[in-house]
Parts: C-alpha cells; structure tokens; sequence
C-alpha cells in the first residue's frame, strides 16, 4: 500500500479476549493491517484464527462485557470506533460499515418477509418507502442473482435455500453503498457459478463507488480472484501479509506453505452394485404453494424438486450438485421424511410415505442430518456435551451417564475438537469448529444413512481435507451410506461414488462420479464445471474446447 495514501480502516494493536467464567482465552492477538478506498484486503487463516473475531470488532458486535479489548484501536476515517457509544455505532453500522455475516439464518429475522427486511434498511438510512422501496429491493435482489425476484419478496428466510439466504445478505450489506464491506464468508453457501457472479458484482460496485472490502474467506482460489493483499492469519496474530501475487508466488511463512498446499485428495471407494439399496424414491416432487390475494389462493407452485429418483446402495456416497436454489436440500429433507413430498420413499425396504411424527421416530436413529448452517442448528442454550448427547437421552435412554460422556468424547475426537472443550456453547465457537459439532452430534448414534448438506463449507482448507478424510474413515470402518450436497466439486471428487447434478428441480445428469467428471454430457454440467476449475466457457455457457 502506498504509505502517502490515508487509510479509510486502520487497525493498529487489537487484541480480543473473550472471557471463560475465572479464565480469559486472547482470540486475537495485537493485529495491525490499513485498508484504503476502492482497495480489498482479505483475512485468510483456519476455523478459530481470529478472522471473525477482528472482523466483529470493526463493528463493535462482539458479545460484550464476555469480550473485551485489552489494546489497540480501529480507526475508520479517522475515528476510533471501539470507543465510540453504542448510539454513535448505530449511525456507522449498514450506512457507512456494512457486513456480510457467514451464517444468514441468524441473522435474518425469521417472522418477516425478504421484502421488508430489507425495505426496513432503505427506509431507516434513506427513507424509502412505497414503490420506491419497492422497486430498489427488486433491483438489489436481480443484481445478486435471485431467481424471478418480484416472486421472493414475500418469501421468508426458511423458504429459501442457504444460498439464496446468503445472497438476500449481500443485497441487505450494499443496499446503501457504503464506503466500506466487511465480507465475512459471502460465498460460502453458493454454488461456483453465482459465488462467481457475486464476485464479479462486488467488484462492479467496488469500481463504481470506491468501496473498501475487507474479505474474510478460507478460499484461496476467491482471494486470487477478488483480493489485491492478503493477511494470513494463525492463532490470533498475522503471520503473513503481502500483495496476492506475491504471497501466493512465494509464501515465506510455513502456515502459509500449507495452506496452499492444502487440497481435499483421495477417491471414494468403488461401488458394490449388488449392495443392499439403503433408500430409494420414485418421482419424488416437492412443489412450494404460491399464495397471493386476500383470500391467499393458491395461484401456481415453485418446483423445488420435480420427478426425482433415485437409488443409493449401502456404503456408498452418492454426490449432489447444483446451482443454489437447484433442490438440493429440499430432496435431502425430503427422503429423511423432514418436509412432505409426494412419491414413494422407502428406506431400508420399508416404505416411510405417510408416516406420521411417532412413526418416523424409530427410524431417525438410523437417518441422520448435518446442517448448512451450524449456528442455526446448535441450541445456544446447550453446552457442547448436551447438543451431542441429547439424541442419546432419545435412543438409548438406557445408557449410564459414563457411557454417554465416553460416545461424546469419542465423537468430539473423531472430528478433531478437544474434548476438554464439550462444556463451552456453540457462541464460543468459530463457524467451522461449529460445524464440526454438527458432525459429531449425526455420527454418535452410529446411524446407517447420513444426509451432509455443505458439511464443508464453513471450513478452512486444511480442515476441509481432515473431514473429507474422516468421513471417508468413518464411511469405511461403519459402512455408513452419504448422500453429500455441496457445491464444491473439488470435494464432492473425492467423496462421491455417484453424481447427480440438479437444476431448477429436476436431475439434468447422473451416473459414476469418475465419468461424469471426465465427460459430462449436459450443457449446465459442463458450465459447473467449468467454474469450479477455473476452466474456458465458450459463450454459449460450455467447456470451450
């Protein structure tokens, strides 16, 4: 950075320590970086590096008094905003500093429409309102890339998939351009072709208004992309700062090394196709009722899946992939008969269509779900070690109290917490260390059939290899069957036996993972494709040749 610029954001010495009833744990660690006007720094490092610790502190939204600073100061445009009043703060947070939080189900308010939350920002800095407010949410929900927006507005949070969540954050964080965005894991939930439109989006808004972005990702391909320096930070302190090209062209610090080195490897086992089938459905639809009027008929459907079947064996991982909003998720709940559907679902031979609350509950034992959004799915008024052992209480009322706590140990080693930790709350967690709870709260019951929906996507690189290992182990050593979801193709590789790509509800492609990645066939499974690894696309959206 030239040194003659004045900085927009100067942080100089901060330090965070969050409080642990008579102990204190420092999260960061004297930090010091400057961001100036129009440029983009991004904070990279593993799940519990301090990223979004640092990034909290800009906007003052730590948990205080359990936080505090023990040194340093943030200074945006001159002033010091830890010690600005809580007043002075609200001024400067969604006007001036905006964020983009990683986990959007917390933070969109679950009893409103999408319409009016973000209409409540426009009218709170701008005093939009009416048609005004109207046509500004449709312009900021087209340019995220929602699909058929004017339809969403009055949606709710739990009516849209994770990445649909999270782009409805991003239009809510630039609704009022402000001069600087904090991005704490935009991209996270979204499929590779929109997480490389909203890349792209953020860097037209960038260029428009001079806007400074401070990105906080674990994804070293989007800092390459979005990033002109970077910070690498490890334990609480930077190790590493320097210009993208330069950091990445020759890393000096041995973190950095691995990071860049760090690549979820390995391929999943061959499929017995004489297995026993685990689950099967035929011509699974889910369709959503669109209501509208004042009698609210019912005036068309959107098709989350549409005339889907399929078939997975014991021991295998079948792979799911598609644009977010696809109906990804939607048929992962569908099978574990968490939504209603129409078609048959049969599990384990036995036909679950039909079956009410008490029915189900002595098959959920045996079919279990690791959350897109930890945060969202982790009772924050439960330690760690009652999160994981409450489907024990359910299905093995029976155990002593030894034995649950040895099944919540072995869990919390199995994903590679400390088990020392299982007495502290979700909120102490980083989002990856959350969803590594997630992980162990499915795998303690030792169940046949697990639905992972993004179960790697909140994680760090290094952490992502570590659990595509371990599931794998554990896939290997239970003979548990995966249906994986993820847009990350890079995993989905290394796990999937099988793959089935999604769009719009309906399967575009299916068949042997290895094959499908060598050839795909379909136009959309060539784009995907083309955007997960970097490669060519010719206009008319396929693998340029």
């Amino acid at each position: 950075m030239d040194a003659t610029v004045t900085p927009l954001l100067s942080v100089r010495d901060l330090s965070v320590a969050f409080r642990h009833g008579a102990h204190e744990t420092l999260a960061v660690d004297r930090v010091s970086f400057d961001l100036t006007k129009g440029e983009t720094l991004a904070l990279v490092g593993e799940s519990g590096s301090g990223k979004s610790a640092t990034a909290l502190s800009i906007m003052k939204l730590l948990p205080y008094p359990s936080a505090r600073h023990p040194c340093g100061e943030v200074r945006f445009k001159g002033r010091d905003l830890i010690k600005l009043s809580e007043r002075e703060m609200r001024r400067v947070r969604g006007d001036s500093i905006s964020i983009v939080f990683q986990e959007p189900m917390t933070s969109l308010n679950p009893l409103h429409t999408i319409e009016k939350q973000i209409s409540e920002i426009l009218l709170l800095h701008r005093g939009l309102t009416g048609a005004a407010a109207r046509k500004r949410v449709i312009e900021l929900l087209t340019q995220v890339g929602i699909h058929e927006p004017k339809e969403r507005l009055g949606s709710y949070p739990h009516q849209l998939s994770g990445g649909q969540r999270q782009r409805v954050m991003i239009a809510m964080a630039l609704a009022n351009e402000p001069d600087l965005l904090i991005a704490d894991e935009p991209t996270t939930a979204l499929d590779v072709t929109v997480q490389a439109q909203i890349l792209k989006l953020l860097k037209e808004i960038q260029a428009r208004m001079g806007m400074a972005i401070l990105f906080i990702t674990h994804d070293l391909g989007i800092v390459r992309k979005i990033a002109d320096r970077v910070c690498i930070m490890q334990q609480g302190q930077i190790v590493e700062h320097g210009t993208v090209a330069n950091v990445f062209r020759a890393p000096e610090h041995p973190y950095t090394c691995a990071l860049l080195s760090a690549e979820p490897k390995g391929k999943a086992p061959p499929l017995n196709p004489n297995g026993p089938v685990i689950v099967r459905t035929d011509d699974l639809k889910v369709w959503f009722p669109v209501k509208r009027g004042l009698l609210r008929r019912t005036v068309g459907h959107i098709k989350a899946v549409d005339g889907v079947s399929i078939e997975v064996r014991k021991g295998e991982t079948l792979g799911i992939v598609g644009e977010s909003g696809s109906g990804k998720t939607t048929l992962g709940l569908a099978l574990l008969r968490l939504i209603s559907s129409e078609g048959p679902v049969a599990f384990l031979g036995k036909s679950l269509q039909g079956l009410k609350f008490k029915e189900m509950r002595p098959h959920r034992r045996d079919m279990q779900i690791v959350f897109q959004d930890p945060y969202g799915s982790l009772s924050p008024r439960m330690s760690v070690c009652n999160v994981i052992e409450e489907g024990l209480w359910v299905h093995q009322p029976n155990l002593s109290a030894a034995e649950r706590g040895r099944k919540v140990i072995r869990a919390l080693t199995d994903v590679g917490l400390n088990p020392d930790t299982r007495f502290r709350y979700p909120h102490e967690f980083s989002g990856g260390q959350r969803q590594r709870i997630a992980v162990a709260r499915a795998i303690v019951l030792e169940p046949t059939f697990i639905v992972l929906d993004e179960p790697t996507s909140a994680l760090d690189m290094l952490i992502q290899a570590q659990i595509v290992d371990l599931l794998r182990d554990l896939q290997k050593r239970r003979e548990l069957t995966f249906i994986f979801i993820s847009h990350d193709l890079k995993v989905v590789s290394a796990l999937a036996c099988r793959l089935l790509v999604m769009r719009h509800g309906k399967v575009v492609e299916e068949g042997p993972a290895s094959e499908v990645f060598a050839n795909p066939q379909d136009p959309y499974t060539r784009a995907l494709f083309a955007a997960a690894f970097n490669l060519e696309i010719a206009p008319e959206g396929v693998v340029a040749q």
